[in-house]
């Protein structure tokens, strides 16, 4: 028997089986494709063989980590949410997923990595509270450092992250991506009617977040509401295909396997004593290389007997790097 597709994802949270909009869409798709996979949710992105979330572990493929890329594998995998879709349907798809990209995700980047209250108050702070110690000292940071210049990229170089007009228009175009997404969905249960297909994962992976997730300042999350339509499609999805997936309570140790066949974080590893220890000791490394390199830390030669004394200064009064 061939070995399982496996899927590394964040685990969820606030209702949602992932807090992550890349993971969701994943997930989302497998289970309107019926393609069977062994979900890891994680709090720890190291722990994915690519480094990354999401990520999927193929038998023959090896490891992909875009969810373009694991859609793509999926579908040759003869799991194919777009199998009954017309050409024209096929066209609809890509558009409105560059519409999505281009309109909604960077205000979704900037609703939770960039606006300064929602980011100190929730974003960090949760990813701090899930990460490891004492990882979670730094790959908030570098996820911080990757959604900016991720937003960056999509908006171009006329993109400033303190121009309040900029950020104007960031929602306005947010706001009019989701009154057009509700004009076209109407009241079909699906976008290209009764069956789910990959935009559907899509958008649901973009909206989800918005509507569940409890942000101090959440101006995208007042507009959807008015949506009623695009709010029932949201928890249509959740409640038909993840009513298992709250992602408020971790299963229980004694039955670590779903009747899916996913898995809990620490599902099946023979090795997860040496995994943990192993991650802790690369994260001190790579902490007092950094302590080293940005001179927090420094080793001074003593030359009275040609011995070596390392001695640490610390600033009491240092802000945390953001």
């Amino acid at each position: 028997m061939a070995a399982p597709m496996e899927l590394y994802c964040w685990k969820g949270d606030w209702g949602l089986p992932s807090v992550d909009p890349d993971c969701l869409t994943v997930l989302t798709y497998a289970r309107f494709s019926g393609a069977p996979l062994k979900v890891h949710k994680l709090s720890n992105p190291w722990r994915s063989p690519s480094g990354q979330l999401p990520a999927l572990k193929t038998p023959d493929d090896g490891v992909l980590f875009q969810p373009s890329k694991i859609i793509t594998h999926l579908r040759k995998q003869k799991y194919n949410a777009d199998y009954d879709l017309s050409a024209t349907q096929g066209a609809d798809t890509l558009a409105f997923i560059s519409l999505l990209e281009e309109k909604l995700l960077p205000a979704l980047i900037h609703s939770f990595w960039v606006d300064s209250k929602n980011y100190v108050e929730h974003t960090r702070k949760w990813y701090a509270d899930a990460i490891p110690f004492p990882l979670n000292f730094f790959i908030p940071n570098q996820m911080h450092k990757r959604y900016l210049e991720r937003l960056q990229l999509i908006r171009g170089e006329s993109w400033q992250e303190e121009d309040e007009s900029l950020e104007k228009q960031l929602y306005t175009d947010a706001q009019e991506c989701l009154s057009l997404l509700s004009q076209r969905l109407g009241t079909q249960k699906f976008f290209f009617g009764e069956s789910p297909a990959s935009l559907d994962a899509y958008i649901f992976s973009h909206l989800a977040p918005i509507l569940n997730i409890k942000l101090p300042n959440n101006r995208l999350q007042q507009h959807l509401k008015s949506l009623s339509n695009l709010c029932q499609y949201c928890e249509s999805i959740l409640s038909i295909y993840f009513i298992r997936d709250s992602g408020e309570t971790p299963p229980p140790r004694a039955s670590p396997k779903t009747p899916t066949g996913e898995s809990s974080e620490f599902d099946e590893e023979p090795h997860k004593r040496r995994n943990q220890i192993l991650s802790v000791a690369f994260g001190l490394l790579s902490m007092v290389s950094y302590a080293l390199l940005s001179g927090i830390v420094s080793i001074q030669r003593v030359s009275s007997n040609g011995a070596l004394k390392s001695r640490v200064n610390m600033d009491d009064n240092e802000e945390e790097e953001e």
